[in-house]
């Protein structure tokens, strides 16, 4: 015999819910992340760095041995001296009753600059820095209106060498100060020393001679 109970409610079996509880970082999870973090990326700029400027450094370089030959170019294509006959004249400086410039006159005459410079020895003591690095017609040197030489220094140094050892003739000493400051011979050594933005110095000499 089967009795049916009424008014009951049948369950059905409802199924198991997990509940994942979220949780954040701490603070001294933080602290310690932004510290890693920070050393990690230290690490990979002092690696990275180097590569960069090594990168840099050759067009650096090729820009520099372009502006010192082009400076050289310009300052060989002056007379010896101050005194020289410019009209293709037979006599030269440093024979009789006519003076070559002394080693302590070296530099500029009276007034002069660089558009009316007319011998090598006019160019001692140049010494020129981004936008005032010109080209030979006085215009600076730009490519898309950018100058390809901001950042770079040229200086320029013109002293007697007669025996082409790179030394001045009238500071054989080397300690800046001239031994006589009357020296005068028939060649003069002309440095010129462009530094890049990197620091780095690159040398180029040419001689003048007497003729």
């Amino acid at each position: 015999m089967y009795v049916k109970l009424l008014n009951q409610t049948q369950h059905t079996p409802q199924p198991i819910r997990f509940v994942r509880t979220q949780r954040g970082f701490t603070l001294i999870e933080l602290i310690v992340g932004i510290v890693i973090f920070a050393i990690a990326t230290v690490l990979v700029v002092n690696v990275l760095q180097p590569q960069v400027k090594k990168g840099i450094d050759p067009i650096w370089q090729v820009r520099a041995a372009s502006l010192g030959q082009s400076l050289s170019n310009e300052i060989l294509a002056k007379s010896f001296d101050q005194n020289s006959n410019r009209v293709g004249g037979m006599l030269r400086c440093n024979e009789p009753d006519v003076p070559c410039t002394n080693s302590s006159d070296l530099g500029p005459d009276n007034s002069e600059n660089r558009s009316s410079f007319n011998d090598v020895d006019d160019y001692h003591g140049l010494d020129i820095t981004g936008q005032n690095i010109l080209n030979s017609l006085g215009s600076t040197t730009n490519i898309d209106g950018v100058n390809i030489y901001a950042g770079f220094t040229a200086q320029i140094t013109v002293f007697y060498d007669q025996n082409v050892d790179g030394i001045n003739d009238d500071d054989l000493d080397q300690d800046g100060n001239l031994d006589t400051g009357t020296l005068v011979a028939n060649k003069k050594l002309i440095l010129v020393t462009i530094i890049t933005p990197g620091g780095e110095s690159i040398i180029m000499a040419s001689m003048k001679g007497n003729y």
